[in-house]
């Protein structure tokens, strides 16, 4: 919900600034036959390109992955879906834009020239360039509208030539700046709209240098650690999960149970993100001293399962976060519920883990259901640890197991004896937060609560 309030706000805000400067009503209202449509063309081309650029630059910012937008937004999962849709409206606003630019031939062969508006007025350095602006736009245009597609049909390019060629999409907006500050015209500049451009300009132009600089993700929020042990949770090492301790420096500052990290490990691809699987404290520190923090790894793609044949013991590690929301603080009148789907129970793992004798108590926790699903009970390796726990938690945590070798599929009817106010907490593949949301939708007691670790 937060992320269609942040998106209406943002488009609304654009479009305020827009309609205040430029007035369409007064021009449109007086214009009749050819110069109406003119009038509208020229208009609509202009809406379109503060759209786009707006959209874009928001897009800038988000990529920063600050800690104040993981506070803001309810978790940095939920950033990097406003990122992402941003980005498509980003694209479609700019094929509106270039639509309305091209309409000019349909409305010359329609109307004639007749009512046609004068050239708006722009700088006087950008005079001379705006054949240069329009060109370098329209590229640029062709450009992102092809990396959207990529990102957003995700079968066309496997994530890691993806990965590399969206660290083009900086230098792609810096070459839109050009085109809106050399054509925006001088009208605009000299009002709230041209304020409000030319911070966004600025802001995004920053945001993209930074990101070209490769500084993403290197602030105050990164911490350079070192691998303390790798395991193989189980037998098939490259299918089974593998478990990583972290050796943190001083100046970690902990994080909350649920929370997620992104890793980077060297001589490998860049930031994953992983959640953390130990409470605070839950591993104990090195000798040195050091703060230990435990990840584990399902090997689902090439980059994951070649993991525990690179990484070894003392390696440097990249830690940037925590970030995240997903730390069962929900409605204390509803029936709380835990649904975990395969690596999905990893955050439940440091929830179950902070709720442990000797640990710190956790304010407002409250007793909760949790329903594990796995596809073989009898192979999962994970499967004891989490029975271990749920047996010791306080407040108590019921278990209920899914096992999809014998049937055993979870459908929102098994969570109707507890109620019809319940707070359900989500983690596991895409299919099962669908079924469950579809549910809350057909419940008015139902709450959902779901982190989504799609970053693509």
């Amino acid at each position: 919900m937060r992320i269609r309030w942040a998106f209406g706000a943002w488009w609304l805000l654009l479009t305020l600034a827009w309609a205040a400067a430029a007035q369409p009503w007064t021009d449109l209202s007086r214009a009749t036959d050819a110069a109406f449509w003119w009038q509208l063309r020229r208009h609509g081309v202009y809406v379109s390109g503060i759209w786009s650029i707006g959209m874009m630059s928001l897009v800038m910012l988000l990529a920063l992955r600050q800690r104040w937008m993981d506070r803001l937004l309810g978790g940095m999962d939920q950033v990097y879906r406003l990122h992402k849709w941003a980005g498509i409206a980003a694209a479609a606003f700019a094929a509106l834009h270039w639509g309305a630019e091209q309409s000019g031939r349909w409305v010359r062969a329609a109307w004639g020239m007749a009512g046609r508006p004068a050239r708006d007025a722009v700088f006087d350095w950008a005079t001379p360039m705006r054949g240069t602006a329009k060109d370098l736009g329209e590229w640029a245009f062709y450009a992102v509208l092809v990396m959207v597609v990529l990102a957003v049909w995700e079968r066309l390019l496997p994530y890691r030539p993806w990965r590399f060629l969206h660290r083009l999409m900086p230098a792609l907006y810096l070459m839109l700046v050009f085109h809106a500050a050399a054509l925006m015209p001088l009208a605009f500049w000299q009002g709230p709209l041209g304020v409000l451009v030319a911070v966004l300009l600025a802001i995004g132009s920053a945001a993209a240098l930074w990101s070209l600089a490769g500084r993403i993700g290197r602030g105050r929020n990164s911490h350079v650690g070192r691998i303390h042990a790798v395991q193989v949770l189980g037998t098939q090492a490259g299918t089974d999960p593998l478990e990583v301790l972290c050796a943190m420096p001083a100046r970690w500052p902990g994080h909350r149970p649920g929370q997620f990290v992104f890793a980077s490990f060297e001589g490998l691809e860049g930031p994953h993100p992983f959640t953390i699987a130990s409470a605070p404290e839950g591993c104990g520190r090195t000798p040195q001293g050091e703060p230990l923090l435990r990840l584990v790894i399902k090997p689902l793609g090439d980059y994951t399962r070649a993991l525990h044949e690179r990484l070894r013991p003392g390696q440097p590690v990249r830690i940037e976060g925590p970030y995240g929301c997903f730390d069962a603080q929900g409605d204390a009148q509803k029936v709380q519920v835990w649904i975990a789907g395969g690596v999905g129970i990893t955050p439940f793992l440091a929830l179950l883990q902070a709720r442990q004798p000797g640990m710190p108590a956790m304010a407002d926790a409250q007793p909760a259901h949790l329903h594990y699903c796995t596809r073989h009970a009898s192979r999962d390796p994970l499967l004891p640890q989490v029975e271990a726990l749920c047996a010791t938690a306080q407040p108590p945590v019921s278990l209920t197991v899914h096992d999809a070798a014998k049937g055993q599929i979870l459908t929102p009817e098994h969570l109707t004896p507890y109620g019809r106010q319940l707070d359900l907490w989500v983690c596991g593949p895409a299919g099962l937060g669908k079924v469950m949301r579809q549910a809350a939708q057909r419940r008015r007691g139902w709450h959902v609560h779901q982190e989504a670790f799609q970053m693509r």
